[in-house]
């Protein structure tokens, strides 16, 4: 994950979608950016914006003035990681949770080349380990740390129990660490994700720019025509006949209800969903979907992308 330093450098968090993208739109999320601290009031010169002249200090001194701000330059991005036994699945390139610890890697080294201070919520089933933001090397290798112990510690005859409700929890320390002018990216398939995480997310966004990267595997949707599959939930184990078409339909549509539910947050809380493919490279993805490289994609097909995602 450190050598995703360098390909985290192609991605941003900032308002550089094309019209037409999948981040833009009525709830197009574009990211609030940097704001402005009122530093000073002072007499109009030569060259000033008069756009920024004050009229009620002009008025009453009777000579121009304008109104000086400085960009404010401290804004913490806060991570949050799954690394859950449901993320413990995939059919291709990756396991969901090396997806999204790819893509907490790359996130974290953008914002601090970005100058940000960068912090992060990496939990599984049985703990959860929060990383204040700073500014600094060591804190991003701190975030990596935590999320390669909790992805070492994933794997069927290890002990673990299927946690659904530390979502919810992991995002309650979200919201502590950041209760305003954040960025939170929250990378996880929401597993368990019910009414409470809904509201905890729209929470969130009321104070802060947040963005869900749904990771998901497209077998998980799009389960192929004759096999058999053993699902586990760490402990027990069952057996299931997918070749017999009604199996296959009640798997695929419980996965492709869940994925929609969460893709809904966007017309209903107006916060993107990005579909974060197990199946195809990271980097890549994120780059298309956050618009870091210059893109000409319609409104097809962006929509084409969350259909792809729901199968």
């Amino acid at each position: 994950m450190i050598a995703l330093e360098y390909r985290g450098r192609k991605v941003s968090f900032l308002p550089r979608q094309p019209v037409h993208s999948l981040l833009s739109g009525r709830f197009a999320s574009r990211m609030r950016g940097r704001g402005l601290n009122f530093e000073e009031i002072r007499d109009y010169r030569a060259g000033d914006d008069v756009r920024s002249i004050d009229w009620k200090v002009t008025a009453r001194l009777q000579k121009p003035h304008i109104r000086v701000f400085n960009e404010e330059r401290d804004r913490q991005t806060i991570l949050v990681v799954d690394q859950r036994l449901s993320m413990f699945f995939g059919s291709r390139r990756a396991m969901k949770s090396v997806t999204a610890a790819e893509a907490a890697a790359i996130g974290a080294w953008r914002v601090l080349g970005a100058g940000d201070r960068v912090g992060a919520v990496v939990f599984g089933d049985r703990e959860l380990v929060e990383v204040r933001a700073r500014r600094s090397r060591a804190t991003v290798l701190q975030i990596l740390a935590a999320i390669v112990a909790q992805n070492q510690a994933l794997g069927v005859g290890r002990g673990l129990v299927s946690a659904p409700a530390m979502l919810n929890t992991a995002l309650d320390h979200a919201r502590r660490r950041a209760p305003h002018d954040a960025v939170i990216v929250i990378i996880s398939d929401f597993d368990g994700a019910d009414t409470t995480t809904r509201e905890a997310v729209k929470a969130l966004a009321r104070h802060n720019d947040v963005i869900a990267a749904l990771v998901h595997d497209p077998l998980q949707s799009d389960l192929p025509p004759s096999a058999s599959m053993t699902v586990t939930d760490g402990e027990l184990q069952i057996r299931l006949d997918v070749g017999r078409a009604s199996v296959r339909k009640s798997v695929s549509q419980a996965t492709q209800d869940r994925l929609k539910g969460i893709f809904d947050w966007t017309r209903e809380i107006g916060i993107p969903v990005l579909p974060l493919s197990a199946a195809e490279d990271t980097a890549a993805q994120l780059r298309r979907l956050l618009g870091g490289l210059p893109a000409r994609q319609g409104r097809t097909a962006a929509h084409s992308q969350t259909e792809a995602a729901l199968g």
